[in-house]
């Protein structure tokens, strides 16, 4: 019978063995900074939307009919923006209005001044421009009317379009221009040549400047070189976005507002002054 064989015992390799472990460390040390930027983060978002969240969980929110993660942002903006003066705007996408119930948001924030559409391009008219326009005098509200500019439409004809169908009085708003779409069929050159012109025409009607309403992006890129002495209404609805700009006139920082007497959701806009200030630019 042969002899057992002896069993060799190898050591460990140690130099594989703290590899190892040099490799688990870093894993660690990855996952540790991860979790040290959410906790960061979550801290940031606690400090900056604190009173956005405190609303978000009270009883008040809960008895709200309709309520969303984007009352955390748009409470938060209303309350960094108290000694501002408050607006919203509408067409006929917003339905029947029920006026009488219109008065504040979240029971705590008044609104005093109202945009109504009024026309689109060279021959569209909001089929609720008149009752609405009608109702937010009715109503005490400040009121504007915007006209929706079509790029393709000829500037001129957009232009007599609109002061065939609005007359604005003492204590209204200058006539608002809405420009949010390029143009199909001309160079941008040629879109601000008439944009241009429909301002000039409107001015010389209502003697009166007129405002100019569009998007951040849109406005930055296109019209802030040629329109440097407008009253702007720009929109931004980035969550992050959380106060108003200086060269801001008007804020359009929410399409999701709630406003009591109106079903849907609504542009909730913000003046970027008081109400003094405010009386200033309206129609004298």
């Amino acid at each position: 019978m042969a002899a057992p064989r002896k069993v060799v015992r190898r050591k460990p390799n140690s130099k594989k063995t703290n590899k190892k472990k040099f490799r688990l460390t870093i894993h660690h040390f990855k996952w540790i900074a991860v979790a040290m930027v959410f906790i960061g983060l979550g801290i940031w978002f606690g400090i900056s939307f604190k009173d956005g969240i405190k609303y978000f969980f009270s009883e008040e929110r809960k008895k709200a009919a309709e309520t969303s993660v984007f009352d955390i942002r748009n409470v938060e903006v209303l309350k960094r923006h108290s000694g501002k003066v408050l607006g919203f705007d509408i067409s006929h996408y917003q339905g029947d209005i029920q006026w009488e119930h219109i008065d504040m948001i979240n029971n705590e924030f008044p609104l005093e001044f109202v945009f109504v559409r009024a026309t689109m391009g060279k021959d569209g008219i909001d089929t609720a421009f008149l009752k609405n326009w009608r109702s937010a005098r009715a109503n005490n509200f400040i009121r504007g009317a915007y006209h929706y500019y079509r790029p393709n439409e000829n500037s001129m004809e957009q232009a007599q379009h609109f002061i065939q169908n609005v007359k604005l009085g003492e204590g209204d708003f200058p006539p608002v221009l809405d420009i949010e779409e390029l143009p199909k069929n001309q160079s941008m050159d040629s879109l601000i040549s008439g944009l241009k012109r429909w301002m000039n025409v409107v001015e010389l009607h209502y003697g009166v400047k007129p405002i100019l309403y569009s998007g951040e992006h849109y406005f930055n890129k296109h019209l802030q070189k040629a329109f440097p002495d407008y009253i702007v209404w720009i929109a931004n609805y980035n969550f992050f976005v959380e106060d108003i700009k200086p060269e801001w006139h008007f804020w359009q920082f929410t399409e999701k507002g709630i406003v009591p007497g109106i079903e849907t959701k609504v542009d909730v806009n913000i003046y970027n002054g008081n109400r003094n200030e405010l009386r200033k630019i309206l129609i004298h």
